[in-house]
């Protein structure tokens, strides 16, 4: 019950805050035109972040190779792409439960797959905070100290659980937990620890973030002046507002919330309806390169099958 109150309180905090911003600045966003040169700076943004959904299905594959479980790659890559835009769905977990069948049926290993949906997510929020620490000090104010050292902490935490001495006895309640729903017998066969640090998997996921920012700076860039001194900003509140969206429950794919946080934090660097407008365009190709790539992917998967 009180699951439900959380989202509604979340979904009705955004939904107030996007549409007074909105309100207050609907003069100014309808009138920022968009020429020929932003149309294309704009197609590049979209490409931008295909790639870099493409490039998150590759890095799950790597993590499933951490796992000791080898699989194909370009199979594994269509469904990450194909279950994508599922996360839009109510609930917010449909496109890892998709992942969750796939990794299954390769592996034989419920327990595999469920960790491999896990740590995924996992190493993503991660990469995010470690953009937000380097890159998130014009964020906070000159006091804002208390707040850079939980950062720092709670960075220092997450990486450190990450390492196979505390990560491993995590793994193997997961393994029991999901033994008896997959055999008979209520036992697996497959030794499942990780044996070294994930480092190469979260190097990816960095990646991952900053092709997902720079996707963010071109749609900042196509509508207005980006200096270079803007980019580190831009790249901190970008993944500041994405790691909120990733996080808070009840709010599928980071919708409303990721643009609530986004606007929050640019918009006294500046203009407003240049932030107003930006992130919604961000969203729209957000939205249209997880379409495309899911489209691609199943059409890839139907001509390599005939």
């Amino acid at each position: 019950m009180w699951k439900k109150i959380l989202r509604w309180i979340i979904l009705g905090g955004t939904l107030f805050f996007l549409g007074k911003a909105l309100k207050d600045h609907w003069q100014e966003v309808i009138n920022i035109e968009i020429d020929a040169i932003a149309w294309a700076i704009l197609a590049i943004a979209t490409g931008v972040t295909l790639v870099a959904h493409t490039w998150a299905g590759w890095i799950w594959t790597w993590v499933l190779r951490e796992l000791n479980q080898p699989v194909e790659s370009v199979e594994f890559i269509q469904v990450y792409l194909k279950t994508n835009i599922a996360k839009y769905l109510p609930g917010n977990v449909w496109h890892h439960y998709g992942r969750i069948i796939a990794a299954k049926n390769a592996t034989g290993s419920l327990s595999v797959a469920t960790l491999s949906v896990v740590m995924e997510p996992l190493l993503m929020a991660t990469a995010a905070l470690i953009f937000v620490v380097i890159f998130g000090t014009q964020l906070t104010s000159a006091d804002g100290v208390v707040w850079r050292i939980l950062q720092f902490l709670c960075l220092g935490a997450i990486l450190a659980a990450l390492h196979p001495v505390f990560f491993n006895p995590v793994i193997q309640l997961l393994k029991k937990f999901t033994a008896k729903k997959l055999d008979k017998d209520g036992k697996e066969s497959v030794n499942l620890n990780i044996e070294r640090y994930p480092l190469r998997p979260l190097l990816g996921e960095l990646g991952f973030l900053g092709l997902r920012g720079t996707g963010f700076i071109l749609t900042v860039f196509a509508l207005g002046p980006v200096q270079a001194s803007d980019i580190p900003l831009l790249l901190g509140a970008f993944s500041f507002a994405w790691l909120l969206g990733f996080v808070v429950p009840g709010a599928p794919g980071g919708l409303g919330v990721f643009e609530a946080t986004a606007i929050a934090l640019l918009q006294h660097h500046f203009p407003p309806a240049l932030v107003i407008s930006a992130i919604a365009l961000y969203r729209l190709i957000s939205i249209i390169a997880e379409t495309a790539a899911a489209a691609l992917a199943w059409l890839d998967e139907r001509l390599t099958a005939s």
